[in-house]
């Protein structure tokens, strides 16, 4: 199994640009993160730290987010904010930038919050337009973007599979990409009540990226009820054959324990 660590999520008792080392020193080889800057174009120097942290670690940064605004208020994302295209497009440079330097082909692009007082119509065609933008850049560097149903923000538009590969339709049609796929969280699917099974059935073969983590808490594998394990092995038959993200909250004592517990039952 082919993992790779959410050091936005997991390890985040450590300085951001030490969670690579960690993660490698756990036994993974690769990472993820949301946007780690606190801004959409970060200064040359943040940037260089961040790709040596990265790389002095070993592992490879299999996924990427785009800016998506300030996550602790609330934010889920610019894509979708007519206010912040702009921002929203200058950030696109830098994430193909990063992505170049370190090999990374996965780029999750949150689609953003219903704003009051704004036409949801138009939210998504700026959504459209932006994806299609971030798509054109990225397929120079063999990317795919990655639109992701989210839960536990009431004003994100997109809750299910179908919500989400309805955009990634548009998109499409509109402009002719093709370097555009779901992001199954396997996780947000559940509680948001969309049919995991069905979704694996009908489209794994065509996922861009699996995160997982199980439900009740968003803890780790095995603390709750969600049947992970079953669901990942499926989208295995199917034609899946990427990383599965570890996006699920944990202390960093323990934050991998079930993986070293499976590890050893299967040497017994």
């Amino acid at each position: 199994m082919t993992y790779t660590v959410n050091c936005s999520i997991l390890l985040t008792e450590l300085p951001l640009l030490q969670r690579p080392a960690a993660a490698k020193a756990a036994g993974f080889d690769a990472v993820e993160f949301w946007w780690p800057f606190s801004t959409a174009v970060p200064l040359d120097r943040e940037v260089d730290a961040f790709i040596a942290a990265v790389r002095d670690a070993g592992v490879r940064l299999s996924g990427l987010n785009f800016a998506a605004g300030d996550m602790p208020s609330g934010d889920r994302g610019l894509l979708s904010w007519p206010a912040r295209g702009a921002e929203f497009r200058d950030n696109i440079a830098v994430v193909a930038g990063i992505g170049d330097m370190l090999g990374t082909k996965g780029f999750n692009a949150l689609y953003g919050n219903r704003i009051a007082g704004i036409d949801p119509a138009a939210q998504d065609a700026v959504a459209v337009e932006n994806l299609a933008a971030a798509a054109h850049a990225v397929a120079a560097i063999g990317g795919t973007v990655l639109v992701e149903p989210v839960s536990g923000a009431d004003r994100y538009p997109l809750r299910t599979a179908a919500q989400a590969l309805d955009v990634i339709d548009d998109v499409r049609d509109a402009t002719g990409a093709r370097n555009i796929a779901l992001l199954a969280d396997f996780y947000h699917l559940a509680v948001n009540g969309d049919d995991v099974a069905a979704v694996i059935e009908q489209h794994a073969a065509s996922f861009g990226h699996i995160q997982i983590a199980d439900d009740p808490g968003r803890g780790a594998p095995g603390t709750g009820t969600l049947p992970l394990d079953a669901w990942i092995a499926r989208s295995r038959e199917l034609g899946y054959s990427g990383h599965i993200g570890l996006e699920y909250k944990a202390p960093i004592e323990t934050a991998f324990d079930w993986a070293v517990e499976r590890v050893a039952g299967e040497t017994r």
